[in-house]
């Protein structure tokens, strides 16, 4: 499976032909790498190289090291949640200009929203009347600014769920869960600017409900454009 290290790259040649291996399956997640000492023997390299090559293994998500008897490198199961903690980090920090984020939100949120009417299950519908309520309730009954932005995230996260695209699902997620930091900065805490989000929503629930691929694109465009000229103060 492995050879000899190439000696002008050593410790980047270790790392890629690991990871080479874990990608092609010829280890399987749950599976230990061979021991320190065989991997040693075979890329021909130091203890200290390899431990090296391990760890940046280990960052990219690809292995985990246990200590103990039982213990070693063993290939984990890939999971999305590095990408997310990245992307999600940006976001709260602001380090994504705000113009870049209105642009995504305009373009991708619109196609979200029209696979979702194109894919729309009776239960998805049901689910997302729940969040469409959890959203009236907090602005016309027991009035909360906060709650209402969560549950409004909440509404779009389970748009992209429906679209069952796993890319956007999982985009939107890191998105939504973290605006807040600019809605923070940016938006004034204006109850009428609420009371406009909650009839985009409803007549989007209601695009989707219809199956209307088209409206429900054209209506979560103009959504995010009339959201985010109010957080640029050019409303």
């Amino acid at each position: 499976m492995f050879e000899k290290a190439k000696q002008n790259r050593v410790f980047q040649d270790v790392v890629d032909q690991i990871q080479e291996a874990i990608l092609a399956g010829h280890i399987q997640p749950g599976e230990k790498l061979p021991s320190e000492r065989e991997l040693k023997e075979t890329f021909n390299i130091s203890r200290g190289t390899l431990r090296e090559a391990l760890r940046v293994l280990e960052q990219k998500g690809l292995i985990e090291i246990r200590l103990g008897v039982h213990g070693g490198a063993i290939v984990r199961q890939p999971s999305t949640e590095p990408m997310l903690e990245t992307l999600s980090l940006m976001v709260r920090r602001k380090e994504i200009p705000f113009e870049s984020l209105q642009e995504f939100r305009s373009s991708v949120e619109a196609d979200i929203a029209s696979l979702a009417a194109q894919r729309r299950t009776d239960e998805d519908l049901v689910r997302l009347a729940e969040i469409l309520e959890e959203v009236r309730h907090h602005l016309e009954e027991a009035y909360d600014w906060d709650a209402f932005i969560a549950a409004d995230g909440r509404f779009h996260q389970e748009l992209a769920r429906i679209a069952r695209n796993q890319l956007f699902s999982l985009v939107q997620k890191a998105v939504h869960e973290n605006i807040h930091e600019y809605y923070e900065s940016y938006l004034a805490r204006k109850r009428e600017i609420l009371e406009e989000n909650f009839q985009d929503l409803s007549e989007m629930y209601n695009a989707v409900k219809d199956g209307n691929g088209v409206r429900a694109a054209a209506l979560m465009s103009s959504h995010v454009v009339k959201f985010d000229r109010h957080m640029a103060g050019q409303i």
